[in-house]
């Protein structure tokens, strides 16, 4: 991709410095709407330090009073635009190309940036191995890679709340629909949780992204 990204590559936070970063695996890590890179950041100690993960702050700002990013406008709880959510995914998918080159990726996104986590594997299959999508959705549409999507299977974590009332519900059963049928799909429900993320959630992140770390150093032995 040759379009240049909107992300600002000064405000990213890495959890190791560039010299550390060759030859390892990255975890991009997707703020939510009225938040910024410090947000997901605080999770690190609990991911695999195997990873280079790398914050990155949204494009936009929310109108005001809300503090923070966007990754694509939201008017009102119904108003959530599968195109601008493609442009957001069509500008993380510039940032890889700039900032991670050929070094394998992965994707974590909270609510608005699970949504644009999603999105953005589905805009390019070949530039992202996998997603985790905490209290988000899968866009509506159709994107050229859905295809390709369905027949490779990538793997995917979905965890999100039964107390959650953020995500619209007609948007909840969509991606229930959507998901088994374009990833290997890794999923839970976590009973009394709102709109955030639980230890539990974390627990389960943990042992999804050690697999993933399971099935790369099975791919470099073969």
């Amino acid at each position: 991709m040759s379009v240049e990204s909107p992300l600002d590559p000064s405000v990213v936070r890495w959890s190791v410095p560039p010299e550390e970063r060759g030859g390892r695996p990255v975890l991009l890590l997707l703020h939510g709407y009225g938040s910024d890179e410090h947000d997901l950041f605080g999770l690190v100690p609990y991911l695999p330090e195997a990873f280079v993960i790398a914050s990155l702050r949204a494009p936009l700002s929310p109108p005001w009073p809300m503090p923070g990013a966007s990754w694509y406008p939201i008017e009102g709880l119904d108003g959530r635009d599968p195109d601008a959510v493609t442009r957001a995914a069509e500008a993380v998918l510039a940032w890889i190309h700039d900032a991670v080159g050929d070094a394998p990726v992965g994707l974590l996104g909270f609510s608005q940036g699970g949504a644009v986590a999603l999105q953005t594997l589905r805009a390019d299959p070949d530039a992202v191995q996998f997603a985790v999508v905490l209290a988000g959705y899968a866009a509506g549409g159709e994107l050229p890679g859905d295809a390709v999507l369905g027949e490779r299977r990538p793997p995917v974590f979905w965890g999100r709340g039964a107390a959650d009332d953020v995500i619209p519900t007609p948007l909840v059963d969509a991606t229930s629909q959507w998901l088994p049928a374009h990833s290997d799909l890794r999923g839970r429900v976590y009973p009394g949780l709102t709109h955030s993320i639980s230890q539990d959630e974390l627990d389960d992140v943990r042992a999804f992204l050690d697999e993933r770390l399971a099935d790369r150093a099975g791919t470099d032995a073969s």
